[in-house]
């Protein structure tokens, strides 16, 4: 029995040193400035190239108004089966509301004949190495961020969405 109580408090000692040795730096919490790709924190800026012009394109320059962010690839089934809910939205809501696409790890070359098969005509931007993917913890594809027009992200949709979904979450940004 004063084994067991010995090795109790010989666990609980060294068990609160060890968590005392591995415990963060005070200095180590999120900033609420720092951006988060999360709902509510300002979306982290990137610049990607832009497939239609070859320029630069900074997510910070399109502030002023609410954007959909779409994080894709043309290998993906429900990325295919959402870009028509996409471009109908920037039909739709044209100079009110931007749409744009991040290609993710492809080559204009192949991103080409996807947009002319779907007809799409919203920005294309490349993030051929996933860098602004990574950054943006992209897991699976498609994801969709709604950020308003302050660059805060006021919805984020993992997974395929479609007119419903891409409604709800511009009547999020529009406001």
């Amino acid at each position: 029995m004063n084994r067991w109580i010995l090795t109790f408090f010989a666990i609980l000692i060294f068990g609160s040193g060890w968590l005392w040795i591995s415990r963060l730096p005070a200095d180590a919490s999120p900033d609420a400035n720092t951006p988060q790709p999360t709902v509510d924190h300002p979306a982290p800026d990137f610049t990607l190239i832009r497939l239609d012009t070859g320029e630069e394109t900074r997510l910070s320059d399109l502030r002023g108004k609410p954007v959909i962010l779409n994080f894709w690839a043309t290998w993906c089934g429900p990325c295919r089966a959402e870009m028509p809910a996409l471009q109908a939205a920037y039909e739709r809501y044209g100079e009110d509301l931007l749409v744009v696409g991040v290609d993710q790890g492809e080559a204009g070359e192949v991103i080409g004949p996807f947009l002319e098969e779907f007809a799409i005509s919203f920005p294309i931007l490349l993030d051929e190495d996933m860098s602004v993917g990574r950054e943006y913890r992209i897991l699976g594809l498609p994801t969709t961020f709604f950020i308003d027009s302050q660059g805060i992200v006021r919805g984020v949709h993992a997974g395929q969405i479609n007119s419903a979904i891409l409604a709800e979450g511009i009547v999020d940004i529009a406001r």
